[in-house]
């Protein structure tokens, strides 16, 4: 048989390689190419993993991001029930005036005797079945202790009460239930009439302001909610309760304010505490946020000149939204330029 030439592979009966013949140097070349076909088969390998490492990852790539969330929603405008103090055709007037205004502004606004105080407290809960909307409570006198009443009546149905405004409510006025996302009270220390100084139920963690405003010997129980200044800021926030998102609730601190004399109250939705940076003042920081200096102070038990120190946390009173910028910053032009 013609044998194979040298240097040349050639193959066993099973197909595997023989060494080639040609004695040292044949096997040298033999091993040799061994060698080669091992890293080309490795080569192949590595090549084919990587081919389907793309596709795994391909795979992974198409899980979807998670949704942005939803925005917020505007409410439906409020309902607005307003309730007068005893005799409150004689001296609860500013009640009525009030429901005019909010009326005109197009909200459901309607002025009631406190007597009837329960017997409205079940339609505002029906209402609020049938069709919900944000509910504010605004009384005067006793009709400010009609407001808490029905708040209470609609904590055991687990409804939300938006808005509760007392005005110089009567004494006997209870405590702020849990279901009240907004309490703001405009009273009369020393008043024999009103002088309500309600305070929240233990857990409250809605948004409190209070305002006392017995240094100001212009206001009276039988005029304090006539104040044309209070009526105009009530009308604002009931605007803008429905197109504002939720505040957090949990960040909300009470104020409790005695307003100096001859002030024009500012209503406040709460306060929110903020760090002292590097150089701030009482004054820079009252200036910043557009709040008048003494609410600072009073907010934080301190001096309007205190010190004070980077880090510090100093709570300052907050709007429902916050002012216009063009607004809070507009002065009178100076005599002569006008």
């Amino acid at each position: 048989m013609p044998q194979n030439p040298p240097n040349r592979w050639s193959l066993s009966p099973r197909g595997r390689p023989l060494p080639p013949r040609g004695g040292t140097a044949g096997r040298m070349i033999y091993v040799r190419r061994l060698v080669v076909l091992a890293a080309v088969a490795l080569l192949a390998l590595s090549s084919g993993m990587a081919a389907a490492s793309p596709a795994k990852s391909k795979t992974t790539a198409a899980v979807p991001a998670a949704p942005p969330p939803p925005p917020f929603e505007p409410l439906p405008p409020p309902k607005v029930y307003l309730f007068r103090g005893a005799m409150g055709p004689i001296f609860s007037t500013g009640m009525d005036r009030l429901g005019e205004k909010l009326t005109q502004a197009g909200f459901s606004a309607d002025v009631y005797e406190f007597t009837l105080c329960r017997l409205i407290g079940n339609r505002v809960i029906a209402s609020y079945k049938e069709k919900a909307a944000p509910i504010v409570l605004i009384g005067h006198s006793m009709g400010g202790l009609c407001s808490i009443v029905i708040s209470e009546m609609a904590a055991k149905e687990n409804i939300p009460i938006s808005l509760v405004i007392a005005i110089d409510p009567a004494h006997a006025t209870g405590d702020v239930p849990l279901n009240v996302e907004r309490f703001i009270n405009i009273f009369l220390s020393d008043s024999v009439l009103g002088g309500g100084d309600v305070v929240a139920v233990p857990g409250f963690r809605g948004h409190y302001a209070s305002y006392d405003l017995k240094e100001n010997a212009r206001v009276s129980h039988i005029n304090i909610e006539k104040s044309d200044d209070i009526h105009r800021q009530i009308v604002e926030m009931v605007t803008k309760l429905p197109r504002i998102p939720p505040q957090t609730q949990a960040d909300a601190v009470p104020l409790r304010y005695l307003v100096p004399a001859d002030t024009l109250v500012e209503l406040w939705d709460s306060g929110v505490r903020l760090p002292v940076r590097r150089g701030d003042t009482m004054e820079s920081i009252a200036a910043a946020n557009r709040v008048p200096l003494w609410s600072l102070a009073q907010s934080n038990s301190l001096a309007e000149d205190a010190q004070l120190t980077p880090g510090q946390t100093i709570i300052v009173p907050r709007h429902l939204t916050p002012p216009e910028p063009a607004a809070a910053m507009a002065m009178p032009p100076p005599a002569g330029r006008r």
